[in-house]
């Protein structure tokens, strides 16, 4: 058991999502930094889908009610046990009464908290993901919560350390492919040309971008779409022209033309995108 003792500007629990959903409405959620939680889980011993905490900028502080084992990983906030730094994206040993607390982050968005045997908080659908657009699953987190981790896996951590490139703290580039409705603009390619800028309004569901320096994604064609689905990472252009990108929590219809796609691989470097920071699309290029 983990007791939450402080709670920055957003925690909440999160493993790989519920996909399968999308005929009943719902979408898969799930931690919008994957690679990072995956690695967490992978540096505790925990199975891919182990559900950890996802913690937006630092602030969150954790007491273990008993002896655990935990990885801090994605933003590299300091993380301290019992006002000791240890090591970012390592495996840190959490005695009975010891507490963690992690620090805002230079750099980044989100980092992550796996514990071995990871957040055993009841699923819905098969997720213990907390979706913020729904509602569905465990409510965010708050000072006071108690939360259950689950059996050890029989697998045991292998490595101290895992090495991590630095995220930027200035222009982001990620890979992106034009459309389906990419008909519907004037010059779909001015996606490419210039930077964007990731603004104050972003969360979980989107990254919007307002334009830094390029031409504007004008429509050659008005009015509007017949809803249809939407994918993770898809540029949704309203009549604004201010792109969004849709992250872990998107809706999975919408009615605005999708200029493209950001690769899923990519998908995580705008989740831990800043408000502020520069962001450049490029082409994706296949075979070679």
């Amino acid at each position: 058991m983990i007791s939450v003792e402080q709670v920055g500007p957003l925690a909440t629990i999160q493993d790989r999502g519920r996909p399968g959903w999308f005929d009943s409405g719902v979408g898969p959620s799930g931690a919008a930094d994957l690679a990072s939680l995956g690695l967490g889980n992978r540096l505790v011993g925990n199975p891919e889908d182990a559900a950890g905490i996802e913690v937006l900028l630092g602030g969150l502080v954790l007491r273990a009610l008993r002896d655990v084992l935990v990885a801090v990983t994605g933003a590299p906030m300091q993380a301290t046990i019992d006002g000791i730094p240890v090591g970012h994206a390592s495996v840190l040993e959490l005695a009975a009464g010891q507490v963690l607390r992690l620090a805002a982050a230079p750099v980044g968005l989100r980092g992550y908290v796996a514990v071995r045997g990871g957040i055993a908080v009841p699923p819905t659908l098969g997720s213990r993901s907390t979706d913020t657009l729904s509602g569905l699953g465990p409510d965010p987190l708050r000072p006071g919560d108690q939360l259950p981790v689950g059996r050890a896996p029989s697998t045991y951590p292998t490595v101290d350390l895992a090495p991590v490139p630095e995220l930027p703290a200035d222009r982001v580039e990620v890979r992106a492919l034009l459309g389906p409705r990419d008909a519907w603009f004037e010059h779909a390619a001015a996606l490419f040309e210039g930077d964007w800028v990731i603004s104050a309004d972003t969360d979980r569901v989107g990254a919007r971008l307002d334009r830094r320096r390029g031409p504007p994604l004008a429509r050659a064609r008005h009015g509007e779409l017949t809803t249809e689905g939407m994918a993770l990472g898809s540029i949704q252009v309203p009549p604004s022209g201010q792109p969004v990108v849709f992250l872990a929590d998107h809706p999975i219809t919408g009615g605005y033309p999708v200029v493209g796609v950001v690769l899923t691989a990519d998908v995580p470097a705008i989740a831990q995108a800043r408000p502020g920071q520069h962001l450049r699309f490029r082409p994706a290029v296949f075979g070679t």
